[in-house]
Protein backbone atom coordinates (compact mmCIF):
# COMPACT_ATOMS: atom_id res chain seq x y z
CA UNK A 1 0.00 0.00 0.00
CA UNK A 2 1.72 3.29 -1.04
CA UNK A 3 0.33 6.56 0.77
CA UNK A 4 0.80 9.61 -0.98
CA UNK A 5 1.67 13.20 0.74
CA UNK A 6 2.00 16.48 -0.73
CA UNK A 7 4.90 18.24 0.26
CA UNK A 8 3.52 20.48 3.27
CA UNK A 9 2.17 17.50 4.47
CA UNK A 10 5.16 15.47 4.23
CA UNK A 11 7.57 17.89 5.76
CA UNK A 12 5.11 18.49 9.19
CA UNK A 13 5.36 14.70 9.13
CA UNK A 14 9.12 14.50 9.31
CA UNK A 15 9.31 17.53 11.95
CA UNK A 16 6.15 15.21 14.11
CA UNK A 17 9.05 12.18 13.61
CA UNK A 18 12.19 14.60 15.02
CA UNK A 19 9.99 15.90 17.37
CA UNK A 20 9.03 12.31 18.92
CA UNK A 21 13.31 11.46 18.40
CA UNK A 22 14.17 14.26 20.14
CA UNK A 23 11.82 13.58 23.15
CA UNK A 24 12.79 10.19 23.34
CA UNK A 25 16.51 11.30 23.35
CA UNK A 26 15.82 13.82 25.93
CA UNK A 27 13.80 11.35 28.17
CA UNK A 28 16.60 8.82 27.92
CA UNK A 29 19.15 11.32 30.52
CA UNK A 30 16.45 11.34 32.68
CA UNK A 31 16.42 9.35 36.60
CA UNK A 32 16.12 5.60 36.28
CA UNK A 33 12.66 5.83 38.42
CA UNK A 34 11.13 8.46 36.22
CA UNK A 35 12.30 7.15 32.78
CA UNK A 36 10.02 4.66 31.66
CA UNK A 37 6.92 6.65 32.84
CA UNK A 38 8.37 9.78 30.93
CA UNK A 39 8.97 8.02 27.69
CA UNK A 40 5.14 6.39 27.89
CA UNK A 41 4.11 9.83 28.56
CA UNK A 42 5.60 10.69 25.42
CA UNK A 43 4.51 7.89 22.70
CA UNK A 44 0.98 8.46 24.69
CA UNK A 45 0.78 12.17 23.82
CA UNK A 46 1.87 11.63 20.16
CA UNK A 47 -0.61 8.95 20.05
CA UNK A 48 -3.41 11.08 20.99
CA UNK A 49 -2.84 12.79 18.04
CA UNK A 50 -1.80 10.82 15.66
CA UNK A 51 -5.28 10.96 13.54
CA UNK A 52 -5.09 14.69 13.84
CA UNK A 53 -5.23 16.17 9.68
CA UNK A 54 -5.42 19.72 11.08
CA UNK A 55 -2.15 20.84 9.30
CA UNK A 56 -2.80 24.46 11.36
CA UNK A 57 -3.62 22.52 14.54
CA UNK A 58 -0.92 19.65 13.88
CA UNK A 59 1.61 23.20 13.74
CA UNK A 60 0.28 23.97 17.48
CA UNK A 61 1.10 20.44 18.36
CA UNK A 62 4.87 20.78 17.52
CA UNK A 63 5.23 24.23 18.83
CA UNK A 64 3.58 23.18 21.74
CA UNK A 65 5.65 20.19 22.00
CA UNK A 66 8.90 21.73 21.28
CA UNK A 67 8.26 24.24 24.43
CA UNK A 68 7.45 21.22 26.91
CA UNK A 69 10.40 19.64 25.48
CA UNK A 70 13.22 22.72 25.71
CA UNK A 71 11.65 22.66 29.52
CA UNK A 72 12.17 19.02 30.19
CA UNK A 73 15.66 19.79 28.97
CA UNK A 74 16.38 22.26 30.87
CA UNK A 75 14.92 20.93 34.51
CA UNK A 76 17.35 17.46 33.58
CA UNK A 77 20.41 20.00 32.59
CA UNK A 78 19.61 21.91 36.14
CA UNK A 79 19.42 18.60 37.78
CA UNK A 80 22.95 17.27 36.45
CA UNK A 81 21.48 14.29 34.04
Amino acid sequence: MVVSFDLQTFILRARVLKLYRQALRVAKRAPPHTKGELMQTIRQEMEKNRDCNDKQKIRYLISEGMERLKGLDEMLDMQGH
